[in-house]
């Protein structure tokens, strides 16, 4: 195989609860994580000069070793000691630095792509070992579908497939720090509201939309809100229009709506275009790789 494309699909986060600050700053969290149909292509092409290339749509993107997609292929290119080389074409449309994991599974696909390409044979738990390295979420990323994320967000345990509905997701045009985020929580963690994330679980095994959307929860958005009330006004345009339940996802700014009907999704997209308030829009829908 000299060349394979593939998604690399991005994630919401259903529920999103942090338990504790491990000594090494780490923060211990409970989550519910969904992999939606909103993709980058990963395009990997094997080269013979023996070195790791990338190119991408966005000109502000890192395309060195800043880039978790030139970290996964050096990873499994050194431990292999694999002479030939590979180019990565990246083509972004996950919104960057939103909460949506869009650098992980893009690393998730390349150490997909360089175990295909090069016929490693890895399973998809070894490719889940070795992607832990990178970033907490890229197992998950390689892994999809509905899962609860323990520890720093690394220790996965498959849940039965969500709930179809459509999803909306808005991303307004501003960046939010993590650091910045989790430096807030933890200076009023003891006071924040944590979310049900066993009902989360008990509403997926149910199959009940809108039980879940009332146990939907992130703590984080009691300390990214106020930095931010856009994401408040979102959330908010959503409900008005007809979703659910709507949410930050992961540290934000990104907001998502579940809907169970594309009509009403359709109508929200509208008003939200209209309001201004975001710079990237999306109305996809759940994906689960277990059906």
């Amino acid at each position: 195989m000299d060349s394979i494309s593939l998604k690399a699909l991005a994630k919401i986060n259903i529920g999103l609860d942090v338990t504790g600050i491990r000594e090494d700053g780490y923060h211990e969290v409970r989550m519910i994580m969904q992999t939606v149909n909103l993709f980058d292509k990963v395009t990997i092409t094997r080269t013979t000069d023996g070195s790791i290339t990338m190119s991408t749509n966005l000109k502000f993107l890192p395309v060195n070793d800043d880039n978790l997609c030139i970290k996964a292929a050096k990873l499994l290119i050194e431990e292999f000691g694999i002479k030939e080389g590979v180019h990565i074409d990246l083509e972004k449309h996950i919104p960057v630095a939103a909460g949506m994991a869009g650098g992980s599974t893009d690393a998730a696909a390349v150490l997909f792509g360089v175990n295909k390409i090069f016929n490693l044979k890895l399973s998809k738990t070894a490719l889940m070992e070795r992607g832990v390295k990178i970033g907490a979420d890229v197992p998950y990323c390689i892994m999809r579908g509905t899962a609860l994320a323990e520890g720093i967000g690394e220790v996965l345990s498959p849940l039965p497939p969500m709930i179809k509905c459509s999803v909306l997701i808005a991303k307004p045009g501003i960046s939010v720090s993590t650091k910045q985020v989790y430096d807030s929580l933890d200076a009023c963690f003891d006071n924040v509201t944590h979310p049900d994330i066993d009902g989360l679980i008990d509403d997926i095994k149910a199959e009940d939309l809108q039980s879940l959307c009332s146990h939907m929860g992130n703590v984080l958005e009691e300390v990214t809100i106020p930095l931010h009330p856009v994401i408040a006004d979102i959330k908010k345009c959503m409900m008005d229009n007809g979703a659910v339940g709507s949410m930050m996802s992961g540290s934000g700014p990104t907001v998502f709506g579940f809907f169970d009907d594309n009509r009403k999704a359709k109508a929200a997209k509208e008003a939200l275009t209209a309001s201004g308030m975001v710079k990237q829009l999306y109305l996809t829908t759940i994906f689960n790789n277990k059906i």
